[in-house]
């Protein structure tokens, strides 16, 4: 029938005129039909409970099946016009497979201490089916034949250890994905007699969207921090990422990329150390979501150097760059998880470079007679990179027995940070603050307490009352002694100016605070009317409408997310048995 799609109805009228060794058997399901069951399994995730309850995640699955039916359509046309014949060939490769069995590995032992993990695997799988028919059109688009294998798992998932976008902007996570996949196919150069692409395709498209996200401010629409935080909660993830590196090195020849790499890192950190008495990464002395990165993002075969003195200079690089890009966004003032995202594309850049580089170093010591490695010169690549390995394995061991990871690190403890606070070392003070906020975050009163005495008292940070009323309120909620005093105490000296400006600017846990400040007379005169209006204002401000990574229940702020009163509470006037689980100002705690 003419113009029917050879990919739909089968090349009947094409085949009969190829000669007979030419002749294509076509795939058992037609190739543009598999891309439209794949589509309509992707829109099937959209029917999944937590995802119906929020239309915003919902509207993004559904916009991302629109956009591939749309470039169905497109495609449908265009091969219809063309008299093309589509196919698809299984070409399952190692490299792929391999990758995913290492990945999945990882999230199943992050998952089990972080449960976000299970419950965001939905959505990894949902990005998988759509990179798979978003790949698949594109390469149709472009040329008759695509590979079927494991290829889009490892973009998706080397993808997803480091960023995820909150539910109600999770369509920047398919565009996220999606920029992988078409930087893998159109921008390419020719490397050794082939067209291949330039950049890994996680890491371009993390770098990309890490950009940004640093110049427009809006690290909070994503979970970044919260991601490469988790990742350290398994007591033996180190060990469990350095096991699952090995199966990949002993494969594919990778070692000198994350040996230079690592070894950078831990010469840099010592002279650090040596030199200002202060931990360069504060808690650790290489950071978990920097160990994942050197072992799976920054050795991708296919981006990175060939030859072994090219391995070094990328892999030494790549620590270098993290060491100093970790310096650079902590003096701008913004989220440091990013140092490990943005210098990888540089280096993919530099590969031909440095390829070239190592091969004339080679000659040149070649013809000086320079072969300081002579005796392991008949050995095979293979038995070389072993022999890497065995170098790596060592210096893991020394890593590992010196402390120098895994272990309880020293800066770990706010306390020592304190002390060099006090001392004028460097930028421990601000460090300090830093830890100390992140410890009250996560649910540590007397952190609370400490921070809003930093900030009241402004001796070692420039005074900020409406930090330290916060900071107290906080303690005060999570029953630090003495905490609800000092609160009190703070507004009696500075009137409600403390929180008023901040409350008029949204901030919802201001409001809380002083609402229930006037419900209770403490600091200010009693005023339940005013109290109710606060707390009205509050429960408006305070929530944002992500939830969890994975369930789009209504979450407030941190700090704030059990003290919201439900409407029955305002009704009755019963304020405090609507916010029983959040913060009162009881003056029974002093």
């Amino acid at each position: 029938m003419p113009g029917r799609i050879a990919g739909l109805a089968g090349p009947q009228a094409r085949k009969a005129s190829r000669p007979q060794h030419e002749r294509i058997t076509p795939n058992r399901i037609p190739p543009l039909l598999l891309a439209l069951f794949l589509t309509a399994f992707l829109a099937g995730f959209s029917l999944i409970p937590w995802v119906r309850t929020n239309p915003r995640l919902a509207g993004s699955l559904w916009g991302a099946v629109g956009v591939l039916l749309l470039l169905l359509i497109l495609l449908r046309r265009q091969v219809a016009r063309a008299g093309r014949v589509l196919r698809y060939d299984v070409v399952p490769r190692p490299v792929h497979y391999v990758q995913l069995t290492m990945h999945t590995s990882i999230y199943l032992y992050w998952g089990w201490y972080w449960r976000e993990v299970y419950h965001y695997a939905p959505l990894i799988f949902a990005q998988i089916v759509f990179v798979y028919v978003l790949d698949m059109l594109v390469c149709w688009w472009r040329r008759d034949k695509w590979i079927l294998g494991f290829g889009p798992f490892p973009i998706v998932l080397s993808t997803n250890l480091f960023l995820w976008f909150k539910d109600d902007w999770f369509f920047l996570q398919f565009l996220l994905v999606g920029t992988g996949v078409l930087c893998k196919e159109f921008v390419t150069w020719a490397r050794d007699g082939r067209r291949t692409h330039i950049f890994n395709p996680s890491a371009i498209a993390l770098a990309l969207f890490s950009f940004g996200l640093l110049i427009t401010h809006n690290t909070h629409i994503t979970w970044g921090e919260e991601v490469a935080v988790s990742l350290g909660r398994p007591p033996h993830i180190y060990l469990e990422i350095f096991a699952v590196g090995l199966v990949v090195q002993a494969l594919f020849s990778v070692t000198l990329v994350t040996l230079s790499a690592a070894a950078a890192l831990f010469v840099m950190n010592l002279v650090y150390t040596g030199s200002t008495g202060l931990y360069q990464f504060v808690d650790s002395t290489i950071p978990i979501a920097v160990f994942l990165g050197l072992h799976l993002l920054v050795t991708d075969p296919a981006t990175s150097p060939r030859r072994n003195f090219g391995k070094v200079l990328f892999g030494a690089l790549y620590g270098a760059g993290v060491f100093g890009l970790y310096s650079v966004l902590g003096w701008l003032g913004v989220p440091t998880f990013y140092d490990k995202l943005l210098c990888v594309p540089p280096l993919n850049l530099m590969v031909q470079s440095l390829d070239r580089a190592s091969a004339a170093l080679e000659a040149r010591f070649h013809k000086l007679r320079f072969r300081p490695l002579n005796w392991i010169s008949g050995w095979s690549p293979r038995q070389a990179n072993f022999a890497h390995m065995a170098i790596w394995i060592s210096l893991f061991a020394v890593m590992t027995g010196t402390g120098f990871v895994g272990s309880r690190h020293p800066g770990s403890n706010p306390e020592f940070w304190r002390k060099a606070c006090e001392e004028g070392r460097g930028n421990a003070c601000q460090t300090w603050t830093r830890t100390m906020n992140v410890t009250c975050q996560h649910g540590s009163g007397g952190a609370c307490l400490t921070l809003g005495g930093l900030w009241n008292e402004g001796r070692l940070v420039s005074r900020d009352p409406s930090e330290a009323g916060k900071d107290f309120g906080r303690a005060c909620d999570l029953g630090a002694p003495n905490a609800c005093r000092s609160l009190v105490a703070l507004v009696e000296n500075e009137g409600q100016d403390v929180f008023r400006p901040a409350c008029d600017r949204g901030d919802g846990e201001s409001c809380f605070i002083l609402a229930s400040l006037y419900y209770a007379g403490r600091g200010v005169p009693k005023d339940s009317a005013r109290a109710v209006a606060l707390f009205r204002q509050s429960c408006g401000g305070a929530f944002s409408r992500e939830g969890t990574p994975s369930r789009p229940r209504r979450r407030l702020r941190p700090n704030l997310r059990r003290r919201c009163f439900e409407r029955k509470g305002l009704e009755t006037g019963d304020l405090y048995s609507s916010c029983r689980n959040g913060l009162s100002v009881n003056p029974s705690r002093g």
